[in-house]
């Protein structure tokens, strides 16, 4: 019997499965009270992914960036409307290519500027600051925990040339107000839309408003491929110079089958590439851009093109999950707020959002659900300011809202797999919280 034979037979058997693959919430065991945990996220698997990635890794043709990694590519675009995406290994190197791409692609110069919130995960920024632009940042508002929109036009200077978005936990702002800012200031819109996979305005996908979207595949993301990215656009262009920053700054762009061509897409793989040498040079091995090496595994795009089937499922299982949640935390829990969505939003929540009146509230109910085995996060960094990598930037007085995300908001997960049982655990550890008086 072959070794993938014996793999699959291994994976067929129920309890072997859950041994190997204990991750797989379609593989877990039924919810159980007394020990089960409502882990905030993770991967939505059955064990199809692990067989599309055990298939790939005994049998594809290469073991790093290939032909799955690359008809993944081509499935996400269609799915999303794009005309061209790369793939990379995470959320936080496809912010990287993408504003490394931008910048060099649309003429940005070392110190002009972008508007970013001043909340949220640092590789947001931190592409911003490696590439010698300048973050610009605007406070949020405590409706929605989105950078605040009417502050916007103040920040835009004669060097502002980007509008840089990050959904809350998959929630939008206004996109009609951020595209309308960016045509009459001649800003480019950009989307990290890393929490925000699925996620639409006006019925449209909130990529359909941005010139370039980033998107994670991490673990605790809507579709996960183990860890991974994308860099998606209508711009063809601009996604051949982010495939260039990810595949080592490279001028060759042969993906997929292509990379097997003994003379290349270009039909000219052997020529005079340099300028300053006049021998014949594989077009492999010249380089134009200083890059990096982001590139993915092959079998992260064979788990990719069996996630997008999925992704359907996903977003209307997390929309149900987070109006459950949401309903029996403001229920049970006096002085505490979830945020909605705007009329015009269709939001594919990557978590349920709570604000709390104070610091004592939120810290005692964090520690009550975290003892009963469910999982809380920060919203991220808070902001960002207070950081020491960051705190250079700007001064963090001047973001009074911002200075309020630590002390009141976290959220807890609305994960695809919740069912009844999950639903009402929750409502009953919710139901035996009691608030204290502050030490």
């Amino acid at each position: 019997m072959s070794l993938t034979e014996d793999l699959a037979r291994f994976i067929e058997d129920a309890g072997q499965k859950q041994a190997l693959f204990p991750y797989l919430y379609a593989a877990r065991a039924p919810f159980d009270p007394k020990k089960s945990a409502v882990y905030y996220s993770g991967p939505y698997w059955t064990d199809e992914e692990p067989r599309a990635a055990i298939e790939c890794l005994l049998t594809g043709k290469w073991l790093s960036t290939g032909e799955h990694v690359h008809r993944f590519e081509n499935a996400f675009s269609r799915m999303h409307d794009f005309t061209a995406s790369v793939m990379v290994n995470s959320g936080s190197s496809a912010n990287l290519v993408m504003i490394s791409a931008l910048k060099k692609h649309l003429g940005w110069a070392d110190g002009d500027e972008v508007i970013v919130s001043v909340v949220g995960f640092p590789t947001t920024v931190s592409p911003l600051m490696q590439n010698n632009l300048v973050p610009v940042f605007v406070d949020i508002t405590m409706d929605d925990l989105n950078f605040d929109l009417s502050l916007i036009e103040a920040r835009i200077t004669p060097r502002t040339r980007a509008i840089l978005v990050s959904p809350v936990l998959g929630n939008p702002p206004d996109f009609d107000v951020l595209a309308d800012l960016c045509a009459r200031h001649g800003l480019t819109f950009v989307l990290d839309g890393c929490d925000s996979l699925g996620s639409r305005w006006r019925d449209k996908h909130l990529s359909d408003y941005a010139f370039a979207t980033s998107c994670s595949f991490y673990p605790a993301h809507h579709i996960t491929t183990g860890e991974g990215g994308m860099v998606s656009s209508h711009d063809e262009k601009l996604i051949d110079l982010a495939r260039s920053f990810a595949w080592w700054g490279r001028d060759c762009y042969c993906v997929g089958s292509a990379n097997l061509l003994p003379e290349g897409t270009c039909k000219n793989r052997f020529s005079k590439w340099l300028n300053h040498y006049d021998g014949v040079m594989d077009h492999k091995f010249v380089f134009t851009n200083v890059g990096y090496n982001l590139k993915p595994l092959d079998l992260q795009g064979a788990i990719g093109l069996v996630q997008l089937g999925k992704l359907d499922e996903i977003h209307a299982k997390r929309r149900v999950a987070k109006d459950r949640l949401a309903a029996l935390v403001q229920a049970r829990i006096p002085g505490v707020r979830v945020p909605g969505e705007l009329p015009d939003a269709c939001t594919s929540w990557f978590g349920v959002p709570i604000i709390c009146d104070d610091n004592t509230l939120k810290t005692q109910l964090v520690r009550h659900l975290e003892s009963n085995r469910v999982q809380t996060r920060n919203y991220f960094a808070g902001n960002i300011l207070l950081h020491p990598a960051y705190a250079h930037l700007d001064d963090q007085s001047r973001y009074p809202n911002a200075n309020l995300v630590l002390d009141r908001v976290f959220f807890i997960g609305c994960h695809p797999s919740y069912d009844e049982a999950v639903f009402d655990y929750v409502d009953d550890v919710l139901s035996k919280f009691v608030l204290r008086p502050a030490d």
